[in-house]
Formats: C-alpha cells, sequence, structure tokens
C-alpha cells in the first residue's frame, strides 16, 4: 500500500506524540493538530487520506469537527474515513458513533496493533 497522509486531531500533546509515532511505523505520514479548527484549516490545504480526532477537546470538539467535515465541506474532504479517539466509554457519548459521522472509534489506551488495524481496515478501499 503507498504512503498516505493521516491527520491526527488531539489537544494534548503526548497524545498526538504517541499517535504520531504508532502511525509512522505504519509507512504512512502524519500531520497534528491541536482542536478542531485548526483539522479544518489543515483539510482544506492538503491532502488527507484519515482523520484520527478526539472528542474531547477545546475550541472545536471532535463531535463539532467532525459535524462540520460532513456537512460543510465538499466532496472528497467530506467522506474521508474519520476515526473518533476517547478514553471513555463510547456509550456514555452515543448509541452509534455513525450516527455523529465517524466511521470507527478506538478507545485509549492506544496500541499499535488497534492503530494498525483500523488504518488498514479504514484505507484498504483508498
Amino acid at each position: 500500500m503507498e504512503s498516505k497522509r493521516i491527520l491526527v486531531v488531539d489537544d494534548i500533546f503526548t497524545n498526538r506524540l504517541l499517535l504520531s509515532e504508532l502511525i509512522s511505523t505504519t509507512g504512512n505520514e502524519v500531520v497534528l493538530v491541536e482542536n478542531g479548527e485548526e483539522a479544518i484549516k489543515a483539510l482544506k490545504e492538503q491532502t488527507i487520506h484519515l482523520v484520527f480526532m478526539d472528542i474531547e477537546m477545546p475550541v472545536m470538539n471532535g463531535i463539532e469537527t467532525t459535524n462540520y467535515i460532513r456537512n460543510e465541506m465538499p466532496y472528497p474532504v467530506n467522506a474521508i474515513p474519520i476515526i473518533a479517539l476517547t478514553a471513555h466509554n463510547p456509550d456514555l457519548f452515543f448509541n452509534d458513533f455513525t450516527d455523529v459521522g465517524f466511521d470507527e472509534l478506538i478507545t485509549k489506551p492506544y496500541s499499535i496493533e488497534k492503530i494498525r488495524q483500523k488504518i488498514s481496515m479504514t484505507l484498504s478501499g483508498s
């Protein structure tokens, strides 16, 4: 599989660093941003193939950002796979994460196996 550009959106530096390291081991390029506003800017300026989106962030949270991407951005940006990231039980946020616009969900703690699996599964159709 050719290298893809993956956007990581998380307000916590150590989470961005960890995800960056894990994603780099898959041979893909990583773009790091701190919040939803920065994510939207990156999506407008670069070709992104996959997004890892933290749910709880200041400025613009993951749900608001995903809704904006899905409803306000043009195709093909609005169809980019978005994987939600959370440390909480996802049932506390929503019954079905796809209703919000996420394609997949990963709960913390992250592992290289979880990250590789989601990247492979999500980008296999690309």
